[in-house]
């Protein structure tokens, strides 16, 4: 199966506040490729969110806005693209609102959450939080809300279920975003 991942941290409450990106690159059911960026909102930083994940202001000074980024990472997001996410509605509504912010066109691609995935496959856990999967599955992750490790957690959790329950078991959760 053929995927990217994504996971996005924001600076603050509102949807357009990324602060940083991650995506993990699968083909062939192997991953191939990441790429993890800080980006330079154009809002303020809540402590709440320096405090979940480590991102300070001073720390994305230098960085590029989501519109310097977007030129280089759109072409994972075309029609037939599966971008996956695990809780998909939070990284889907911060891609679209921060393309709304720039005035960028907005993509469609399918996507597909590990979030309701391990909620039908893995019954019985104390809650579907990333690291709470992670933990049921062995799969490691070292640094909970750096976006990288929790984007490649999130590939891995899929690349998990593909194995254990098979890519047709998996077609009902793909949405037309």
């Amino acid at each position: 199966m053929n995927f990217v991942a994504i996971d996005f941290e924001t600076a603050n409450g509102k949807r357009d506040s990324a602060c940083s990106l991650a995506l993990t690159v699968v083909q062939n059911n192997q991953i191939v490729d990441e790429l993890y960026s800080l980006i330079k909102p154009e809002s303020d930083f809540f402590w709440r969110n320096i405090q979940i994940h480590g991102i300070k202001p001073e720390m994305v000074a230098d960085s590029p806005k989501f519109n310097e980024l977007w030129p280089h990472i759109q072409q994972f997001f075309g029609p037939d693209q599966i971008v996956v996410a695990h809780n998909a509605r939070f990284d889907n509504s911060v891609l679209k609102k921060t393309l709304e912010h720039y005035q960028l066109p907005e993509p469609h691609y399918l996507s597909l959450d590990t979030l309701a995935t391990s909620h039908a496959f893995y019954k019985g856990l104390p809650n579907y939080r990333l690291n709470t999967v992670c933990d049921a599955l062995n799969i490691n992750l070292e640094h909970h809300h750096n976006a990288l490790d929790d984007c490649e957690a999130c590939a891995n959790i899929l690349l998990e279920q593909i194995d254990h329950f098979g890519t047709p078991a998996l077609k009902p959760y793909v949405q037309s975003v």
